[in-house]
């Protein structure tokens, strides 16, 4: 009897120790951190449960007993947790198991840049270079005109520069593609290359959202017949050749300009794009309005007035002058 009363007191013990142990590291895995300040951890893809214990004690958000006790505790959930790559932003107080369940549910820091329609290659690879929380070099080539996509990303520190770009550029070839598959039967050009050349003109034209299918519908008018599409961006273009900002007004020595972005001198489209348009504009390239306009020119509101016949334009051009008169008084 006193052998068996022996086990028991035995294993009475043992499960006391056990239940003090459990109760020890729960209190720990609960705890606080013994960080004092938010601060930012970015878990790399492929890092383990047991590396990404070591990592959050050596920057200092949990302490050594819950580092131990990390790997164990995803494993002996119900369902075993699977702890997401990303950046986290763990703020002040957070306990082990608090990270453990924010990097479970992948609740990642959410950066993101914006890139806006129209801008030249130059301008987008300055903006992506600008950004600080990424990794990796700056970006030193610079990417054709129109190859891509203005819209806005997230993105998050592991990413680099050039990740970004190559996404923006995925997404452009994306976007163009389904367009065209979808374009209308009658364009005046042949290639999807042609189209983006156009979506790139209509861009600059026209800020108005509104009216971009009635300005494609003009160029897609004039190129029908062989008429010069007598675009300013596109001599914009020639001057600056995409590196900066034009700040004077064009002057008629510039329209007659030998260059093969100029557009008053050479009929057809210039060869190649002139910026990065947006899908609005790509989808007005690829469907523009089916109307006789070949004229249009600034109404004083933002946007444009339309005409059929020259002497409507000339006009509409005179009303354009008036406006300018008074504005300038």
């Amino acid at each position: 009897m006193r052998f068996f009363g022996w086990i028991f007191a035995l294993g009475l013990t043992a499960l006391i120790l056990v239940g003090v142990v459990v109760a020890y590291g729960s209190m720990q895995f609960k705890k606080a951190g013994p960080h004092t300040s938010d601060q930012y951890v970015m878990i790399m893809p492929g890092s383990s449960v047991t590396n990404i214990a070591a990592q959050l004690r050596e920057e200092g958000v949990i302490n050594n007993q819950a580092a131990y006790i990390f790997p164990l505790v995803t494993r002996i959930q119900t369902r075993p947790m699977t702890l997401k790559a990303g950046e986290y932003l763990i703020t002040t107080g957070l306990s082990a198991g608090d990270i453990m369940n924010k990097m479970a549910e992948g609740d990642t820091v959410q950066r993101q840049v914006t890139i806006p329609e129209g801008l030249t290659s130059l301008e987008i690879v300055n903006i992506l270079n600008e950004i600080e929380a990424v990794s990796g070099d700056e970006i030193t080539e610079i990417p054709a005109e129109g190859t891509v996509l203005p819209e806005s990303f997230a993105y998050s520190r592991y990413h680099t520069r050039q990740d970004l770009l190559e996404r923006m550029q995925d997404d452009m070839t994306a976007l163009v593609d389904s367009l065209w598959e979808n374009r209308a039967a009658d364009l005046p050009y042949e290639t999807k290359e042609e189209a983006v050349i156009l979506a790139s003109i209509i861009e600059k034209e026209t800020g108005v959202a509104s009216e971009r299918g009635e300005v494609a519908g003009v160029f897609a008018n004039r190129l029908r017949i062989g008429m010069p599409l007598q675009t300013d961006p596109t001599v914009i273009y020639a001057i600056t050749e995409g590196k900066s900002k034009l700040d004077r007004p064009l002057y008629t020595k510039d329209l007659k300009r030998d260059h093969p972005y100029n557009t008053y001198l050479n009929a057809g489209l210039p060869p190649g794009p002139i910026a990065n348009p947006g899908k609005a504009s790509l989808e007005a390239a690829m469907n523009p309005a089916k109307h006789d306009y070949l004229y249009f020119v600034a109404d004083g509101s933002g946007g444009h007035a339309f005409g059929k016949t020259l002497e409507e334009h000339n006009n509409n051009v005179a009303k354009w002058r008036q406006i300018q008169r008074q504005n300038s008084r």
